[in-house]
């Protein structure tokens, strides 16, 4: 069985009239997400984006899904999807109050819970400072410039029963308030980033120790990798009871490391990323004897079906003890 030591995915997707990450609203508009990037022409862009926290969201909610489907293990705060984690465990809390744990006691007891150990966690319960750094990592989805669009959509609600008697509408006027309003649409082509350091699942950062067996991190590295396809294929978000984005396309590069050496990762910005990307791996593989693949990607059906061989194929790497 092929073992991963990092994993990379370059992907440019094709989304269209969706409202997935917002920065707030002022008055009755509410405000799309735009940061400021340089492009690959050297020149800076304003463009829409959906931050990397929304994006990390919506992997660990298929993530609690699959696991929840799948018997592994979760605290009983993740049980609840709680987004303090075992943190928010008053188990965990009482355990850290009375045993006095030592950093890598609580690093152990967080790994075996499957959300804390591959999304992360920071303790400070009894004034403790314990971080378990996440094991998948994302950047923003950035609008590509030239390539990426926001428009304003106006709305209105109307009261159509206009017969009402006085005391009947005042009753009633906790949800008349909201009258017009303005709501942003995006469309375009997006650069999106993701990296997996598979070999640090069930791994304790501070003994140096992997912690649990075999068939267990090779189950968590299938179930996050499944909960990566899924974010792709269903991206959840702000607005989808209305807005639910239209996927029209993906296409890109999915690296993956063998051994100790960085799975590449190039981004869609450049418009020669798949290249760069390949020609990045070549370079490694003079060096480290042919463990980094590439895999290309036209189409989300075809990024299902490399997700889905490496689910299936694939264990976390472990360093020789």
């Amino acid at each position: 069985m092929t073992t991963i030591f990092n994993l990379s995915i370059s992907a440019q997707a094709t989304l269209n009239l969706h409202s997935l990450n917002n920065e707030g609203g002022e008055g009755n508009q509410t405000q799309t997400r735009i940061v400021n990037i340089v492009g690959h022409d050297g020149r800076i862009h304003s463009v829409n984006a959906i931050s990397g926290d929304m994006l990390k969201h919506i992997q660990a909610e298929h993530l609690y899904r699959i696991s929840k489907e799948r018997g592994l293990p979760l605290c009983a705060a993740c049980q609840l999807f709680d987004a303090n984690r075992m943190s928010g465990d008053p188990e965990f809390e009482e355990w850290v109050k009375k045993e006095k744990p030592t950093p890598v006691q609580v690093v152990d007891r967080l790994l075996t819970c499957t959300l804390d150990d591959i999304e992360g966690n920071l303790i400070t319960t009894g004034n403790l400072s314990v971080p378990r750094k996440s094991v998948v990592e994302f950047g923003w989805a950035v609008g590509i410039p030239e390539l990426v669009t926001t428009d304003q959509y106006f709305h209105v609600k109307y009261d159509q029963d206009r017969r009402e008697i006085p005391t009947q509408k005042d009753e009633r006027s906790a949800n008349l308030g909201q009258a017009i309003f303005h709501r942003p649409a995006n469309s375009g082509q997006y650069a999106i980033v993701c990296n997996i350091e598979a070999h640090r699942i069930g791994y304790n950062d501070i003994s140096q120790k992997v912690v649990l067996d075999g068939d267990e991190r090779q189950a968590r590295l299938a179930a996050l990798l499944e909960s990566l396809l899924y974010s792709f294929v269903q991206p959840t978000g702000a607005m989808r009871n209305t807005q639910n984005p239209h996927i029209v396309d993906v296409t890109g590069t999915l690296t993956y490391s063998t051994g100790a050496a960085p799975a590449p990762m190039v981004s869609p910005l450049n418009p020669n990323f798949i290249d760069q990307t390949k020609d990045i791996s070549a370079s490694l593989n003079r060096i480290h004897d042919g463990r980094v693949h590439v895999e290309e990607y036209t189409s989300l059906s075809s990024l299902a079906d490399v997700m889905q061989g490496l689910s299936t194929e694939c264990q976390p790497h472990e360093f020789a003890r």
